[in-house]
């Protein structure tokens, strides 16, 4: 598994988490990966 695809599976989990502050960082995680997976590492 790509390390881009762990990022984004930990950032869907983090914005699925029901505690203050994980939501903004849950989305921040998914463009971190998003991003990674778009510019190909």
């Amino acid at each position: 598994m790509r390390a881009s695809t762990l990022v984004l599976v930990f950032g869907a989990a983090l914005f699925l988490f029901p505690l203050p502050g994980t939501f903004i960082a849950g989305a921040l995680v998914l463009l971190a990966g998003g991003a990674a997976r778009w510019l190909g590492s």
